[in-house]
């Protein structure tokens, strides 16, 4: 796990130091460890986790120098592994897995082969990579990295110790601190709005903006149109997956989590905390109650209240989407 040849790998750190960054409660013992692995590979100079308990066996077994578990579980840990005490392994385990494994900082500067025009502001600690272009106006904020043949619009911010990936491009939009743009993003562009006449389409001009608050990360390959007559809100801490489509005028509450080919359409507003399941679908003009859950490939045409949780298509409540399939399922049998 975390190959040097591709992950920058510290340490090695004590147990003490571990358990800190774990934020638990470690055995006081005189321990060195040199990285993390999972319960079946992990050595003795290793930290590995337990946060399900369908893997208890496999707990049994490891050879891991210490693990991170629930204190309902640490009774069950080998008496040769140290134990780090928390009652939130899997948030632990992030914390240590980023202590061995530290994202890499920027290279400051500006690649010879990158365009940056007259009037863009890049920050001295910033780094621009190859290929990538800034155009007039934009604004790149400190300990910002801003990958390969990435295109930053004119009018563009982009708030501190941002990650712009590879081919990424930005138009129309602002965005806040800790920002994670995976590779081949865009956002910004024009959203899906056209008048009907007689003689065809006519395009509606789209003059809002994209706005993406503070520790928002972005998928590979999504795509989140700017607003039309408003801008489109993206909200602190939320999660876009890869292949995500985000219509003009959406509005995302904080810490939403929208997984993979979701498709949101326009002027949809979720409000904090809302989980979306792959490849479901949201008519636009919704509104989605805080907190409420939408199963994958659910068909949403309406207004959800708080804390709801649908599936299917039409979606509707989960109970009554497993009782419609319990009930096929036995009128199958009989018919059998």
């Amino acid at each position: 796990m975390g190959n040097p040849r591709f992950f920058r790998r510290s340490g090695p750190f004590s147990l003490a130091v571990v358990a800190s960054a774990a934020r638990g409660v470690a055995d006081e013992v005189e321990l060195l460890l040199e990285g993390v692995a999972p319960l079946q590979t992990a050595g003795p100079k290793e930290v590995s986790f337990l946060d399900n308990r369908r893997y208890a066996s496999a707990l049994d077994q490891t050879l891991a120098g210490a693990v991170i578990v629930h204190p309902d579980m640490a009774a069950r840990v080998p008496s040769k592994a140290a134990t780090i005490v928390t009652n939130e392994p899997y948030a632990a385990w992030a914390r240590v897995a980023a202590l061995f494994h530290p994202v890499p900082p920027p290279s400051p500067g500006i690649h010879p082969s990158a365009f940056v025009a007259d009037g863009a502001l890049v920050d001295p600690s910033a780094e621009v990579g190859p290929l990538s272009v800034i155009e007039t106006g934009a604004e790149i904020g400190p300990g910002c990295r801003i990958g390969p043949c990435a295109v930053i619009g004119g009018g563009v911010i982009v708030g501190r110790d941002c990650r712009i990936g590879a081919h990424v491009s930005l138009s129309y939009a602002l965005l806040g601190a800790r920002v994670y743009v995976y590779p081949g993003a865009r956002i910004g562009q024009e959203g899906f709005g056209f008048a009907s006449t007689k003689d065809g389409f006519l395009s509606v001009p789209q003059l809002g903006r994209v706005i993406i608050e503070d520790d928002v990360e972005v998928g590979a390959n999504t795509t989140i149109d700017r607003g039309s007559s408003q801008d489109t809100l993206i909200g602190a801490g939320s999660r876009l997956d890869n292949l995500v489509q985000i219509g003009h005028n959406v509005v995302l509450g904080r810490c939403c989590v929208i997984v993979a080919q979701v498709g949101i359409s326009g002027s949809t507003v979720l409000e904090d905390f809302v989980r979306v399941g792959g490849q479901a679908g949201l008519a636009g003009h919704l509104r989605i109650g805080r907190g409420a859950e939408i199963g994958a490939q659910a068909g949403l045409m309406s207004d959800l209240d708080p804390g709801a949780k649908v599936l299917g298509s039409p979606a509707q409540p989960k109970r009554d989407f497993f009782r419609q399939i319990a009930t096929l399922m036995k009128m199958a049998k009989k018919k059998e």
